[in-house]
């Protein structure tokens, strides 16, 4: 009795014995546990991925909403055009007429260097003279001309734009977007100046005889056209061609390239930031642009306020502009570019 018996022995040690037997490796719970974690992390971020649909569609039904509220503008439409044309109006007419101190200086002192020595000089000897009207004598042909001027520009601009590029082909235009964005600012510039050239030609007659010979445009313009014709108010044309031409191809290639430049160099595309940050890039892509087209247009339009003033009646255009370098010099050419 104090010993176990055969029979007991075998029991013990048999194979079917749980104490002899290993344990049969069911499935484990662990790895079950695993699978259906990553089930459950799969399902979250299908769930995630189904409401970032929805709310994307969301976003883009109100986007579509607010677009039919105030009006979308497809690109290149008439409406573009339209809204470029109106957008050119302001950017050319308002701004043009809310520096017409600073022109009435810059033109008066191009045209007579010895005049005043500087702009708060001139500012307050026509101040005490004239008050702030004669501050700024010139108002209404720069407001008038470069209205039509900028309408026609910007408008241009956009048309003559898209037209070459689909002349050249979309691959040739992005490769060569530089020239294109040249070829299409001179050619929108040429129209342009026609417009604006007769209230340019008034404008700086005003702004340059003490008194003005005209109180305004609608009056300055039949006193021209009276005295010397129609090709009175056209004879700075080809000086102001050569002075807004080139001013123009600066502005709109440096314009776009400098953008370009900005956004290279910033985290995200223009897309990621907002309406108050793309403003400011273009503020500063601007400013840096209207710096280089007044070096590069300088010189001629020293010579339109010349021509516009000192030009004599019949006398052939380059005669004209022979005989007033030949006064100013290359240094003349130069007067005023500070101020402008």
């Amino acid at each position: 009795m104090l010993f176990p018996n055969q029979s007991a022995l075998r029991d013990c040690f048999a194979p079917t014995s749980p104490l002899t037997s290993k344990p049969r490796h069911t499935r484990s719970s662990e790895p079950q546990d695993a699978f259906q974690t990553w089930s459950a992390v799969d399902d979250v971020k299908s769930k995630a991925g189904q409401l970032s649909a929805e709310a994307q569609a969301e976003i883009s039904k109100a986007s579509a909403a607010v677009q039919a509220k105030s009006g979308g503008i497809e690109l290149y439409s008439g409406k573009f055009y339209a809204t470029s044309v109106l957008g050119g109006v302001l950017a050319c007419g308002v701004t043009h007429t809310a520096v017409t101190p600073l022109d009435l200086v810059k033109c008066r002192r191009q045209v007579d260097p010895k005049l005043y020595k500087g702009n708060f000089e001139a500012w307050g000897k026509i101040g005490r003279a004239e008050g702030l009207r004669g501050i700024f004598t010139g108002w209404g042909p720069t407001f008038i001309g470069y209205s039509i001027q900028g309408g026609l520009k910007y408008g241009g601009y956009e048309y003559f734009k898209k037209t070459f590029a689909d002349l050249a082909g979309e691959e040739v235009a992005y490769k060569h977007k530089t020239s294109l964005y040249l070829a299409a600012s001179a050619s929108a510039e040429l129209i342009a100046d026609i417009g604006l050239c007769p209230l340019e030609a008034v404008k700086v007659r005003i702004q340059t005889t003490i008194p003005p010979f005209a109180k305004g445009a609608f009056e300055g313009i039949p006193k021209i056209t009276a005295a010397e014709g129609t090709a009175g108010l056209y004879k700075g044309l080809y000086p102001l061609w050569g002075r807004q031409i080139p001013y123009t191809m600066m502005k709109f290639a440096s314009f776009e390239t400098i953008v370009e430049m900005i956004y290279d160099r910033l985290p995200g595309k223009k897309s990621d930031y907002g309406k108050s940050a793309q403003t400011g890039v273009s503020f500063a892509a601007g400013y840096a642009a209207g710096i280089l087209c007044a070096i590069v247009s300088h010189p001629a339009d020293v010579m339109v306020s010349k021509l516009n003033a000192n030009r004599q009646p019949g006398e052939a255009f380059g005669a004209a502009t022979s005989r007033i370098y030949k006064d100013i010099g290359f240094g003349g050419l130069w007067n005023g570019l500070p101020v402008r």
